[in-house]
């Protein structure tokens, strides 16, 4: 499998799986303004798909399944990207203040005899903190806001998400609905280098919590 991202987030979290895989960068515009807007869902899909065909036309999809992601945030039904600036980064993070908004994945997986990507997305409610101008300021310090879509990442512990939604999904991989995925569909298993295995507890491990959407969506809801 190849993860196009190199991500380090991204990364790390597809270990969890235990499948062998290799990464690299796939960059390609990503351009909000555009009709699918009025359809976060689609827009995120359109995006990673946009990736998953520059892998293949870059070669990149000849023998492995390309796994594509694309996150997107969306507030009030307008879709943020990652801001342009210092400028931007503020105004958008104070908009985000203390209020709920969506954070939507694509994804689109490619498989080497496949015409188009298998592709789907997935939402997860935010809840953001109220953030003091202080608080902005020392997220900022970081260095990282211009990166990331909503001007944060949900690591920095800004933000926060209910053991009813996928956190991972927040920080750019849908972890479980990928597995749902890989261990599934048959039109991919065949791409899929063994059994994914189950990634609800090393989440849950990582997170000190214990999530409630990851088992439905895994299967081993008891």
């Amino acid at each position: 499998m190849l993860l196009a991202s190199q991500s380090p987030r991204r990364r790390r979290l597809l270990e969890w799986l235990e499948l062998p895989f290799s990464s690299t960068e796939v960059e390609t515009p990503e351009s909000l303004d555009t009709p699918l807007a009025a359809d976060p869902p689609a827009l995120a899909i359109s995006l990673a798909a946009e990736k998953a065909a520059e892998a293949r036309a870059r070669g990149l999809a000849a023998d492995a399944l390309v796994l594509c992601f694309d996150t997107i945030v969306v507030l009030d039904g307008k879709v943020l990207g990652k801001p342009s600036d210092v400028d931007d980064a503020w105004r958008t993070l104070r908009a985000l203040s203390g209020r709920t908004h969506q954070v939507v994945t694509g994804v689109a997986l490619l498989a080497p005899d496949a015409a188009e990507p298998r592709t789907f997305a997935v939402a997860t409610d935010v809840e953001m903190r109220s953030l003091s101008d202080c608080d902005i300021t020392e997220w900022m310090a970081h260095g990282t806001f211009l990166g990331c879509a909503g001007a944060y990442n949900i690591e920095a512990q800004v933000a926060e998400v209910t053991a009813d939604g996928c956190y991972q999904n927040v920080a750019g991989l849908p972890l479980c609905h990928l597995r749902a995925a890989l261990a599934g569909d048959e039109a991919l298993r065949p791409w899929v280098p063994g059994a994914p295995a189950v990634p609800v507890a090393a989440c849950d491990r990582a997170l000190g919590r214990e999530c409630r959407l990851g088992p439905q969506v895994a299967g081993t809801e008891q």
